[in-house]
């Protein structure tokens, strides 16, 4: 009996022994949740959450509505949320969307969305097919974004877009941006296929089986669904920048390093491109929602360089915050912020420019004058593409001079009027030589780095 009393207390003592270690542990290893985010801190800390918690985590949410599943949309809306959440202060949620479209009226209706990402192309055709009337009125944009690129996969023996004539095109869902720039761009170079409105997955699918004949996607390069496309059976189908497009539509290319299973080595595909906009609803000022939006627009300009460095979306590297939007207004705390910092965040935009015209200068000593704000503003156009093409690969400013005077060739095709020739000036810019009779007859070029109309009507109130 004696030894079975010793039996149980050495047992005892021995389980307290081993018990003591694990407390010991569960104390280092316990954590604070308020320690770890302040997200946390009003989650669990103020686990029975008062009133006032819950309008300030509802107050400082952003809602970004985006695009569909495997396009930039998405991308450009996660890169936000990683860069300009700081817990309490700003929550920036984005949210999958259904395209264009479908993201304009989200915009203008749907309660709890306070931005989406657009296509600029897609109010232009809302308007001109009477769906909607003084829309740009009730939107404003914060920025221009960047120029997406209109991609058609489809089998080897498509050489041509006109080859698609009568034949079966998947154009993405009728309520997103590529379903407007896809039918607008065949409309207006006549050619006339069987339209099947499908989302790419699905149309991909269906080309891969021979029930399809092309399938459309406009998105920022490298598309990332286009990518996984490994098929030798298919490549990207050229698209000539033609002058039915060129009044709201920019030349681009497509490159063998970003779709190296599409495009041969070394090779590059013409296609056109349109600008993605940052927009708004067009909100009194004072209101909880403008504040909001004007919350939103205080971080993310701040914080903007962030996202032009890696992991993030290289289509970052071709925004400028203060390019203008032709016929659009301004959402005016982004306005202001860019009258704020004109000095600071005008200069890098402004040595970026300096360096190309330098370029341009090298490859034509014979300049004999300085540009004029016209030609300057036509020039601009020009940048841009250098810019992305210089974010993408650095090279010798006369090796993208050289390039670039090869470009203005292909846009010496640009007619600004269809009876009126075609002039070239000292700075090897095209322009029509227009008499006043014709100048009224002509519609100005309405493309995406025009100065903004100041007889534009301002935004609605």
């Amino acid at each position: 009996m004696t030894k079975f009393v010793r039996f149980i207390r050495v047992a005892a003592f021995g389980v307290a022994l081993l018990a003591a270690p694990s407390i010991g542990l569960a104390e280092q290893t316990e954590v604070d949740p308020a320690q770890v985010s302040q997200v946390l801190k009003a989650i669990f800390t103020h686990g029975n959450a008062t009133q006032s918690t819950k309008e300030r985590l509802n107050a400082n949410t952003t809602t970004v509505i985006t695009g569909t599943i495997g396009g930039t949309y998405v991308q450009i809306g996660a890169d936000l949320a990683s860069v300009l959440d700081d817990g309490e202060k700003l929550r920036v949620l984005p949210i999958v969307g259904r395209g264009s479209v479908q993201s304009i009226a989200d915009i203008l209706y749907l309660k709890g969305v306070d931005i989406g990402i657009i296509r600029s192309d897609t109010l232009d055709y809302l308007e001109k097919k009477g769906y909607a009337s003084n829309i740009k009125n009730q939107l404003t944009y914060i920025t221009k974004l960047y120029n997406e690129e209109m991609h058609v996969v489809a089998p080897k023996s498509i050489q041509k877009l006109s080859d698609l004539e009568g034949k079966t095109v998947a154009v993405d869902l009728p309520n997103g941006g590529t379903f407007i720039t896809a039918i607008t761009v065949f409309e207006r170079l006549g050619i006339k296929p069987k339209f099947v409105y499908i989302e790419q997955r699905l149309a991909y699918e269906k080309l891969r089986k021979g029930e399809i004949d092309a399938m459309v996607a406009v998105q920022g390069v490298p598309s990332k669904f286009t990518t996984t496309i490994k098929d030798d059976r298919f490549h990207l189908v050229p698209i000539e920048y033609a002058a039915p497009l060129q009044a709201d539509y920019l030349p681009s290319q497509l490159k063998a390093e970003d779709y190296p299973t599409l495009i041969p080595t070394g090779q590059r595909i013409d296609t056109i491109a349109v600008p993605a906009i940052l927009a708004a609803y067009n909100w009194d000022r004072g209101t909880e929602r403008y504040r909001k939006v004007e919350r939103f627009v205080q971080a993310f300009f701040d914080k903007f360089t962030e996202l032009q460095k890696p992991p993030f979306h290289p289509k970052w590297k071709e925004v400028v915050l203060s390019a203008p939007l032709a016929g659009w207004k301004r959402f005016p705390a982004a306005q202001a912020w860019l009258d704020q910092h004109a000095n600071t965040a005008g200069s890098e935009t402004r040595r970026q420019f300096n360096q190309f015209m330098a370029a341009r200068a090298s490859s034509q000593p014979e300049t004999p004058v300085a540009p004029t704000p016209e030609q300057n503003a036509a020039l601009f156009a020009q940048f841009l593409e250098w810019q992305k093409d210089s974010s993408a690969k650095p090279e010798h400013p006369r090796v993208s001079a050289r390039r670039h005077k090869s470009h203005r060739k292909k846009l010496a095709k640009v007619r600004h009027c269809d009876d009126q020739p075609i002039q070239t000036d000292a700075f090897g810019l095209k322009h029509a030589e227009a008499t006043p009779a014709k100048q009224a007859g002509c519609a100005n070029r309405d493309d995406d780095t025009a100065a903004a109309d100041p007889s534009q009507p301002a935004g609605e109130r």
